[in-house]
């Protein structure tokens, strides 16, 4: 199966061309048009939704392992909030890794150190995502430790399905 019959199996649509813009956008500007672009048509796609629901059972999974873990190194064992949720990411991505990869995209056919090291990028971008967020509502909106941190975690989720759905395991 040709890679063009492989994405249109998974149910994600090659974007047109971008139409020409006369010079005025170039390079990442055209890049950010056509990633909206296949984002908008995936949303077109029933599958795509079936996957953001996995996606989600998945995330909630992680969320449960990622609370437990930071409530347990901040709370218990007394560990800043940052260094805390970044324990906590560490246990979580493992087991979201495995899920996604076999469950949600059922992405077997791609080499997994690959889509691991992939998956652990996009990972990266939103956990980065995560600590501004949960810095903020700690130190500027006086929001507790664990509630912050479960909102930054819940807020990440879109950026991390767009990732892996796009680039992982696409």
């Amino acid at each position: 199966m040709s890679a063009v019959e492989e994405r249109a199996a998974s149910g994600v649509e090659e974007p047109a061309p971008a139409p020409a813009r006369n010079g005025a956008m170039g390079g990442a500007a055209d890049w950010s048009w056509e990633l909206i672009r296949r984002i908008h048509l995936g949303t077109r796609k029933p599958a795509n939704w079936a996957q953001l629901f996995k996606f989600g059972l998945v995330g909630a999974s992680g969320y449960v392992v990622n609370l437990a873990v930071f409530a347990l190194l901040n709370q218990a064992v007394d560990v800043h909030h940052i260094p805390a949720a970044i324990g906590a990411f560490c246990v979580a991505v493992s087991n979201n890794f495995l899920w996604n990869r076999h469950w949600t995209f059922q992405a077997t056919e791609g080499h997994p150190a690959h889509q691991g090291i992939r998956f652990f990028a996009v990972s990266l971008i939103a956990l980065g995502f995560n600590l501004v967020l949960l810095e903020l509502l700690v130190s500027a909106a006086g929001v507790s430790e664990l509630p912050a941190q479960a909102i930054s975690v819940a807020a990440a989720m879109p950026l991390n399905f767009v990732g892996n759905k796009l680039w992982t395991f696409g």
